[in-house]
């Protein structure tokens, strides 16, 4: 059997966008969104759980989140997971329901999350291009096995590489469309 195997190379590439998507959605912009609250984990019932398991995440306006609270007696525990999670943000309680309104940025948080978006696309591009390698060392592979003959392995390669650079645009293109949103350019 093959090494190599081009959807699962075009699977981790893709899996390494949606991962960064993933990253840069918990960033801060100057608007509110729901994606800011994905990484909050609260301690309830005994368990750590994703807060979209024990509330209701809504953004009613474009500077504030809502977060309904299922159960009126885990409202304390996820004031408390939201004002720990290092984001920057305060609750304020209404009973069953968090509001959490969004500050605006300084023009020196706003260079510092453009620098992390950037740290955030670099470390995208390396895993593209440790799945790139992989690849290559799979067809060199089957070329000594026999699987490939010499020109097979060429024409594989060029189709890696152009996944590569197609899949390296992407995260270019996602990264830039933050860093504009974080600017607010």
């Amino acid at each position: 059997m093959p090494a190599y195997d081009k959807a699962d190379l075009e699977r981790r590439m893709h899996g390494a966008v949606e991962s960064l998507k993933g990253d840069l959605g918990g960033l801060r912009t100057g608007r509110a969104s729901t994606s800011l609250l994905d990484p909050v984990t609260v301690e309830v019932y005994g368990a750590h759980m994703p807060l979209n398991q024990v509330a209701t995440v809504s953004v009613p306006e474009p500077r504030m989140i809502s977060v309904q609270v299922w159960d009126k007696t885990n409202v304390g525990p996820v004031e408390k997971a939201i004002r720990s999670a290092g984001l920057g943000l305060n609750p304020i309680n209404d009973g069953n329901t968090l509001r959490l309104p969004i500050p605006d940025l300084t023009e020196e948080r706003r260079k510092e999350l453009a620098k992390l978006a950037g740290q955030y696309s670099e470390k995208a591009k390396v895993a593209v291009r440790n799945v790139r390698r992989d690849g290559m060392d799979a067809l060199k592979t089957d070329e000594k096995k026999g699987v490939f003959s010499e020109d097979e392995r060429k024409r594989h390669e060029t189709e890696v590489q152009k996944l590569t650079d197609a899949t390296i645009a992407d995260i270019d293109q996602v990264a830039d469309a933050k860093e504009k949103e974080i600017l607010g350019k």
